[in-house]
């Protein structure tokens, strides 16, 4: 079985969220298990200056954007020691500081930056004559693929018994764009309508990708679930319930290669279940690299590392800031995005300047620091498809504080002290009150030494990995193949 994986972004050449680790993680374990998985992305300016393996491979290759003829180099690399990847160049596209939006906001022209990628993904089959059966696509930056896997490509032989697959990593994010972007696709105009890509006057890219995919895939069980309601759907619930019967939830899985205790090198300490020690002297470490009191070795601290925006609740924690304080817990945000969360946050560590520190900045080392050693892992999104933090956290024995949603109540066994079971906290009333209520639960469960230590152990306990969830994506594939 050949499978293309196409995503905007990979990591390690290029991330700025989960989708990334999911692309450069999903496609080694598929080979592990027998299958032939290749990857594809744009090749950004970060992948050329960070990046010393990927060669050229092709020049010049013809790609039509609208009324346009343009042209794309292909350059190849690996992901993995069996996975190939093929970066698309075009400088004036992708030779850009940000990948999707520079700090003054979206980059204009990102209607016409991913559909001449779609487009470049049939242009690099045919430039190599391979033909995949499988096209696994990611988010709105590649659904114009299966709308041109059906429409402009159906006939052509290397295209025609190709099969698709959509994954949305958030709905949030669906490609919207005025109306006369239609005319870039290349598509009939009859698909610029209501059962097309239309949506409200203007072209939706994620729409078109939902309706033309052979299957649709989400990252957790329960977010299939609620991105077919109103509260969660964004516009879409109507067009994903009538679609319902190719919609399945698959879990993100973990790279324990990369999130592991025993074995990350950027700890003070390793330690596992079997001997915690580690633990503490992590926690020691962060304190001293976060300038917070000594003091806290004896009080729960808590840690997150997230996105400044409203989805990952940053609203709920800074109205719930002060009433945290009271409470006598450190608190180690590690986070980049809206300047507004920025400035006030960075008010409130001004405020508590020995038990809160804050840092605005991506920085994989503190990251992985703030995983082991903090006590807790505050991860209070309205909500989440999936959510890799919390994953990480339960494995360096962090338990998660998380509202009740998504992939976080997929993966997160609510606490129940008098039977001494689960491996981290929920909370089910999204305020700051229903937050506060929670936080003392897991501060109570702390102060028991010998009961927080099995709840540690069980997280510890918890296996996420991709060896389990990557055979779910593999059943999806053989299904889809077999009838063709």
């Amino acid at each position: 079985m050949r499978v293309l994986i196409v995503a905007s972004e990979v990591f390690p050449f290029a991330k700025t969220g989960g989708l990334a680790d999911v692309c450069g993680t999903l496609p080694e374990f598929l080979s592990r298990l027998g299958v032939e998985v290749s990857v594809a992305m744009p090749l950004y300016r970060c992948v050329l200056k960070n990046t010393q393996k990927i060669d050229p491979v092709l020049k010049g290759v013809p790609v039509e954007l609208g009324t346009h003829q343009l042209t794309a180099d292909i350059f190849h690399g690996l992901v993995a020691k069996d996975v190939d990847i093929f970066f698309i160049k075009r400088d004036e596209f992708y030779d850009r500081n940000y990948l999707y939006n520079s700090p003054g906001g979206e980059y204009f022209d990102n209607a016409s930056r991913f559909i001449f990628f779609c487009k470049a993904i049939f242009a690099l089959s045919r430039a190599l004559n391979i033909k995949w059966d499988i096209i696994h696509c990611h988010d709105w930056q590649t659904s114009l693929i299966p709308v041109l896997l059906k429409t402009t490509y159906a006939v052509e032989p290397l295209f025609k018994d190709l099969k698709s697959i959509l994954t949305i990593h958030n709905l949030g994010y669906q490609g919207i764009f005025p109306a006369d972007t239609f005319s870039l696709t290349g598509l009939p105009p009859r698909l610029f309508s209501v059962g097309g890509l239309e949506f409200w006057g203007r072209v939706n890219l994620l729409k078109g990708g939902i309706i033309f995919a052979d299957r649709i895939t989400t990252v957790s069980p329960s977010y299939a679930k609620e991105i077919q309601t109103k509260d969660f759907g964004f516009g879409l619930d109507g067009v994903l319930r009538d679609y319902a019967h190719k919609l399945f939830g698959i879990l993100n899985g973990a790279d324990y290669s990369q999130w592991n205790p025993e074995t990350d090198l950027y700890l003070e300490s390793n330690f596992s279940k079997e001997n915690l020690a580690g633990k503490a002297e992590c926690k020691k470490d962060l304190l001293n690299e976060c300038n917070l009191s000594s003091g806290l070795m004896e009080k729960p601290l808590v840690g997150m590392v997230t996105r400044l925006a409203a989805q990952k609740g940053i609203d709920l924690l800074c109205d719930a800031m002060d009433d945290i304080m009271k409470k006598g817990v450190g608190l180690i945000i590690l986070a980049s995005g809206e300047k507004k969360y920025e400035n006030v946050i960075n008010k409130f560590s001004s405020r508590y300047p020995e038990k809160l520190a804050v840092r605005i900045t991506f920085d994989n080392h503190l990251a992985h620091k703030i995983e082991a050693g903090s006590d807790i892992f505050l991860m209070p999104s309205r909500y989440e498809p999936c959510g890799l933090n919390q994953i990480y956290s339960l494995k360096y024995g962090t338990l998660p504080i998380v509202f009740n949603t998504g992939g976080l109540g997929d993966t997160v066994i609510d606490v129940e002290e008098d039977k001494g079971e689960g491996n981290g906290f929920k909370f089910y009333n999204y305020s700051p009150g229903g937050l506060i209520s929670v936080l003392d639960r897991a501060i109570r469960c702390f102060a028991d030494k010998n009961f927080w230590r099995k709840l540690v152990v069980q997280a510890m306990s918890s296996d996420f990995s991709w060896s389990r969830t990557g055979r779910e994506y593999l059943e999806v594939y053989r299904e889809l193949v077999d009838n063709t």
